[in-house]
């Protein structure tokens, strides 16, 4: 989409978390306004005047946000229309310092807990969770000793299963929701 930019790359136009995202960690993306040029949603921003974020239309939410909480794509899009409800009522800069925690306590939890196969679970995770829950999880993560005593392969373990029992007793799924498939 030529002369779309965008200024906040931590909340998208249409509500997803960039910096929270598997394509933009991996630098395939650099969000949305550099990397994702044939989205729908930009050429409905420019055609409303280069709006920063859907909420400032005035036809907020239109027909594009009936569904679009379904599947999902490279990231989780089930708090989407939260995170712009959160966004609008907390203010942008707000909403930003959380989402930077949240960078902060991804790239720890991926540097320090991730075996390799873990990725996917904990950008879904990061992503889903309440700040109060991802804090008290650190929290405990932090003042366990044993922890600290384990070998790399039995801690990634441990703080999975740590996530896992918070994903089960939430009720929460951990993983995307991919769209079947019509052969």
């Amino acid at each position: 989409m030529k002369n779309f930019v965008r200024s906040n790359q931590y909340l998208s136009l249409c509500g997803l978390n960039c910096h929270l995202c598997l394509i933009y960690l991996g630098n395939h993306c650099q969000g949305c306004g550099r990397g994702n040029q044939s989205c729908k949603i930009a050429r409905c921003s420019i055609l409303e005047g280069n709006l920063e974020y859907c909420f400032e239309c005035e036809k907020y939410p239109c027909t594009t946000y009936d569904k679009i909480d379904d599947f999902d794509s490279f990231i989780t899009h089930r708090n989407q229309k939260d995170n712009l409800r959160k966004a609008q009522s907390e203010g942008i800069e707000k909403y930003n310092a959380e989402q930077k925690e949240k960078e902060k306590i991804l790239d720890l939890l991926l540097k320090q807990y991730n075996d390799g196969r873990k990725k996917t679970f904990y950008c879904i995770a990061v992503n889903l969770l309440d700040m109060q829950i991802l804090q008290s999880i650190m929290r405990s993560l932090e003042n366990n000793q044993d922890l600290k005593m384990m070998d790399y392969s039995k801690r990634c373990d441990f703080v999975y299963r740590m996530f896992n029992e918070k994903e089960k007793e939430l009720k929460y799924e951990f993983k995307l929701k991919k769209m079947k498939r019509i052969i």
